[in-house]
């Protein structure tokens, strides 16, 4: 087949990279003259575990290509994905539909023959219809249907995540668009990996229900992780007898600083707000959001406390800011949180990330950046494990203490045994929910 892939951000280059290795002929589209200029040097910009030898593997053999003229691209196209950002709208929580909507007119546009226009972004239920009515107000006499496609893949996973998925969703209004579809993933469909056929509104609705599962689910752990520092008990041996119940699962389990990044915190917003509009409040949705954020509030005045409740004129080394480990996602990070109040209770703070600092710099200013973690905790008075990079899961601990002023470490992953970091030398540990 012919794919165009309307984006090259991370689900659009991820999506069209693996489409092309499917067998397909796919072309990646960005208005960004700056982007396709990289892209066709065989760069790539975001950090994804094995994208480039997989882009460049497909670009070789001449099914992927990329162009900043949509028309060009969408000649022949079967199927149209639109993969643009839906970022936060400010104000009011709901999911910007700007550059969806955007990417749907200057389809209309450029359309000439039969082709299935295909949501891959994420989007409020009942977008899907406003960009059908858009194109077909646009251009009356265009031949098209839409589908749903949302994507389920995780930063630092994607790959794996696109060719062995859990399940595959795809909406769509009629058995024509739903051939198309299943032409698309046909690969997929021959190794029995599942797909879910189902109508536009319940495919929106299936992303948002998922993040907003996940979420929930950290976001329990983490106030368990709460009672069992008060009550004595040991999360990590709580989330195991959790997690064997096969009716819960071990997945997202793992008490820490909060969720963040690209999905969550955006999409538990948009359900919310949709819930609100439909007159159905998200209850738990709302709550889970408000938690998160307490969470992250809390991380902070486990830092000063560890310092004996000041952390002015201090030198406090953070390993990792990205959200989580293998990206260099800094949306919504818990370090947009926890960095800029160290730095406003007056500690001089030294920053590790083994991908972080391109977009960390312009996020966290007043913070000095270090590429060697033992460096960075020179003549420290506390260390804290933000992110759990592996670089940051194997160090030599006695080697961090003795480098440092005063060797405390706040252990926000739980990394690390208390015992552990007691015997080689820090005089303080503070874990969560141990």
């Amino acid at each position: 087949m012919k794919i165009a892939v309307i984006g090259t951000g991370y689900v659009g280059l991820v999506s069209g990279v693996c489409f092309s290795d499917f067998g397909h002929d796919v072309i990646c589209v960005d208005k960004d003259p700056a982007k396709i200029e990289m892209l066709e040097a065989g760069e790539v910009p975001i950090y994804e575990p094995g994208l480039d030898q997989l882009m460049a593997k497909n670009v070789e053999t001449g099914r992927l290509s990329f162009t900043g003229d949509l028309k060009a691209a969408m000649q022949d196209a079967q199927a149209i994905f639109i993969a643009v950002g839906t970022p936060t709208r400010r104000g009011d929580g709901h999911a910007d539909l700007t550059y969806v909507m955007a990417a749907a007119k200057e389809i209309a546009e450029n359309l000439t023959d039969y082709a299935v226009i295909v949501t891959k972004s994420t989007v409020p239920v009942g977008t899907n219809r406003k960009v059908k009515q858009a194109i077909a107000k646009a251009n009356p006499e265009a031949r098209f249907d839409v589908a749903s496609n949302p994507e389920f893949l995780r930063e630092g996973a994607a790959i794996d995540d696109f060719m062995k998925p859990d399940r595959v969703v795809v909406g769509v209004q009629n058995d024509r668009a739903g051939e198309v579809m299943a032409e698309v993933y046909r690969p997929l469909y021959l190794r029995d990996f599942p797909i879910v056929i189902t109508d536009l509104e319940s495919a929106e609705m299936i992303k948002y229900a998922a993040n907003a599962f996940l979420a929930t689910k950290i976001t329990f752990v983490n106030e368990i992780a709460a009672l069992c520092e008060r009550v004595g008990a040991d999360i990590k041996q709580v989330s195991k007898g959790l997690g064997l119940d096969g009716r819960i699962g071990n997945k997202f389990l793992h008490a820490g600083p909060g969720y963040g990044g690209s999905c969550f915190p955006k999409d538990t917003r948009a359900l919310a707000r949709i819930g609100q509009e439909h007159g159905c409040v998200m209850q738990i949705t709302e709550t889970v959001i408000e938690v998160n954020d307490a969470i992250k509030r809390r991380m902070i005045d486990k830092v000063v406390d560890l310092c004996e409740g000041s952390l002015n004129g201090k030198i406090v080394a953070v390993l990792g800011v990205t959200f989580k480990p293998n990206t260099d996602d800094m949306r919504d990070a818990p370090s947009l949180t926890i960095v800029p109040a160290l730095v406003g209770a007056g500690a001089r703070v030294r920053v590790v990330d083994p991908q972080g600092r391109s977009e960390g710099e312009a996020l966290l200013p007043g913070v000095q950046w270090v590429e060697d973690t033992y460096k960075a905790v020179q003549n420290a008075e506390a260390v804290v494990l933000l992110t759990e990079w592996n670089e940051f899961r194997a160090l030599n601990l006695k080697r961090l203490a003795n480098r440092m002023a005063t060797p405390r470490m706040a252990d926000l992953r739980n990394i690390y045994n208390e015992s552990d970091a007691r015997d080689a030398g820090f005089t303080a540990y503070a874990a969560v929910g141990r």
